[in-house]
């Protein structure tokens, strides 16, 4: 794989499924206009491929009515304006012409189908008159620069690839959707939450009176990162806490019988860091006081990924998706379980894989799976063998996919060391990569991941691990960093490298080392304490001085005290800026300008510190681009990141 071979990334994402009818939105990146393309593909379930659903371009989030009538999906156009943003869209189930139901000036959120079939609940960001393209009270519409200063009262005021929030809160609307589309233009909408908090994840009651949401504790009269579930009435009301959380709670859904699930984490205290995701259940609140809700998942070995989709009731069992040792499988949770460990979890799909999302209808499950061979295809489940109804990565692997080999060893205090190597083809001996995820909780998985496959393309063999401090391998080992960085997840790299290096196609004298986020905190602090070890170093947004990234970063204010703790000089003890004097390899400091969650100063500081030592370090810095750039960034800066990887591998490896 190349670097304009991302191109070939085209990636599944929301699914929907009601009786014969299977969509799903692709996504990929797009060189000619710099963008990300796809819309909507119907797949067919005996098995006959995939074809376009509808023509835009940046269409995505297809959702079915409860009837099988009617598709809600967001469309984003062309140009600029509030049609290029994500709109809410609807088409009949049958085909025709879709109709833009919403006309809002920042776009819409993914659309969620009342149990009516008629109405659509979503959220969406509502600016102050006057900023992002609206008119002021003069009737003005000033450009950025002449905006009215934002006045700033909390904590939790601005998100990396998002931006400010307290000028533009994001509110729960319902549209009645059918009434809509008989209207020459959209409704103009009124939200059924103000303007104090962001709400989330909205989802209707099975009555179809009310709809659950996600909001900051106490409707945010304090700075906390603690969330609750509340409902509000479809008709109009004061939303209404329906459980209070032991930490955060998101994707919740009402079961058949009334009560309430949803994902939760427990923050015992202020312990807020490196909690593993639980499934919670909780009866509808008899009162006004909320719920209590039990857990119904094992708090040390099961970690739910929020991310694949709500919980979802099928009989008496609860489908989830469970990151486990790199996996992400779909599990079934007993309704009536209470701290279930995952060995007694029923595993539907997923071993050796990462399922990204899913979706029930009946008995019926589809689910959008990655693979060692695939970054996601279209996967019909069964009680047999998941059967696989698309072929999305058949361009990627005609470009050259190369196999991921699992690597295990025991670290130098006799802890278990889990991960992969990526080789190139041909005898070797390879140069080396030592690449390092960030997080620090999360982790690499049982999939193609295209910054391995380019630089293996190139010829170098690619170490990939999930030290402590990842997720997916019990709580305690995802919590066993804390106040600890660079002690035992340092030793874990450096012992699966030196496994690594007993292969004999290996060249343990060619070795770099490269990781972005705690990835890039972690390739400074070796660079600095192991630099031997390496001949050049790649650090990317990092963290490299923990004092200031408490104060810019979006999450500086809880997660530095969540992992490195308040002592001023333990934030030091912990920053690899005040060891940049023990740096003497070559150093490249790659950077986004507009990175909030790992600020340009983190950069700034260890370039100058470098520079000022005598080290051969060099500063990339990318334009416009936040935090997600190696994933989500501007198509021709990924592929001119790599350009500059390779470059600067070749000199030095």
């Amino acid at each position: 794989m190349r670097p304009v071979d991302i191109e070939a990334l085209t990636v599944p994402g929301i699914l929907a499924l009601r009786g014969d009818l299977l969509l799903t939105a692709v996504s990929r990146p797009d060189l000619k206009t710099n963008s990300y393309r796809g819309g909507l593909r119907r797949v067919d379930l005996d098995g006959g491929g995939e074809g376009p659903w509808t023509h835009g371009t940046k269409d995505s989030a297809p959702v079915i009515s409860p009837d099988g009538q009617w598709v809600a999906f967001l469309r984003a156009g062309e140009g600029s304006g509030c049609q290029a943003k994500p709109q809410v869209h609807v088409i009949a189930a049958a085909g025709g012409d879709a109709k833009r139901i919403t006309d809002l000036p920042l776009g819409a959120g993914v659309p969620v189908w009342a149990p009516d079939s008629r109405r659509i609940a979503f959220v969406a960001r509502v600016p102050e008159p006057g900023r992002y393209g609206t008119e002021n009270a003069d009737g003005e519409t000033p450009e950025p620069s002449e905006e009215a200063p934002r006045h700033i009262t909390n904590l939790f005021y601005r998100v990396d690839d998002v931006g400010f929030l307290d000028d533009r809160p994001q509110r729960l609307f319902i549209v009645d959707a059918v009434a809509a589309l008989d209207e020459a233009e959209p409704a103009e909408l009124t939200p059924l939450t103000d303007d104090r908090v962001d709400v989330e994840h909205p989802s209707w009651t099975a009555d179809g009176e009310s709809v659950l949401f996600v909001a900051p504790r106490d409707w945010a009269a304090e700075d906390t990162v603690r969330t609750d579930v509340y409902a509000v009435p479809a008709e109009g009301g004061e939303p209404k806490p329906l459980v209070r959380t032991r930490g955060t709670a998101a994707k919740p859904v009402t079961a058949p019988d009334g009560s309430i699930l949803f994902y939760g984490t427990e923050f015992p205290g202020q312990e807020e860091i490196a909690r593993n995701t639980g499934l919670w259940h909780a009866p509808w609140p008899s009162g006004d006081e909320p719920s209590v809700a039990r857990r119904l998942t094992a708090v040390e070995t099961v970690d739910c990924d929020n991310a694949a989709g709500p919980p979802v009731v099928l009989g008496d069992e609860v489908l989830v998706v469970v990151r486990t040792r790199g996996a992400a499988e779909l599990r079934a949770v007993p309704l009536d379980g209470e701290l279930v460990e995952l060995k007694s979890l029923r595993c539907l799909a997923g071993e050796l894989a990462a399922v990204r999302s899913f979706v029930v209808d009946g008995t019926r499950i589809a689910a959008v799976i990655g693979t060692p061979e695939s970054s996601g295809d279209v996967f019909l489940l069964s009680d047999e063998k998941p059967r696989v109804l698309t072929d999305y990565s058949k361009a990627l692997r005609d470009k050259g996919i190369r196999p991921l080999d699992e690597l295990n060893t025991t670290a130098p205090d006799g802890y278990p060391v889990h991960g992969w190597i990526v080789r190139p083809e041909g005898e070797g001996p390879h140069p080396v990569v030592l690449m390092i995820h960030g997080g620090p909780f999360a982790p690499y998985e049982w999939k193609v991941f295209d910054e391995a496959q380019v630089l293996a393309d190139a010829g170098y063999a690619v170490i990939l691990g999930n030290p402590r401090g990842s997720a997916g391998y019990g709580e305690s080992h995802g919590r066993s960093i804390i106040h600890g960085l660079g002690t035992v997840d340092a030793d874990d790299l450096l012992a699966l490298l030196d496994e690594a290096l007993k292969l004999s196609d290996l060249d343990g004298d060619r070795v770099g080392v490269m990781g972005g986020s705690y990835g890039g905190f972690m390739t400074s602090w070796l660079a600095a304490h192991h630099g031997g070890r390496f001949r050049a170093a790649w650090s990317e947004r990092a963290v490299n001085a923990w004092d200031s990234f408490v104060g810019s970063s979006d999450i500086g204010w809880f997660f530095a005290d969540g992992y490195v703790g308040e002592d001023l000089e333990e934030r030091r003890k912990r920053s690899p800026l005040y060891y940049a004097g023990k740096i003497d390899i070559p150093f490249m400091v790659a950077h986004s300008e507009q990175d909030w969650r790992c600020p340009l100063e983190q950069a700034q500081r260890m370039y100058v510190a470098l520079r000022q030592n005598g080290v051969a370090a060099e500063f990339l810095l990318f334009p416009g681009e936040g935090h997600e750039l190696t994933r989500s960034g501007q198509p021709r800066h990924r592929v001119q990141r790599f350009d500059a990887v390779l470059e600067w591998w070749g000199r030095h490896l």
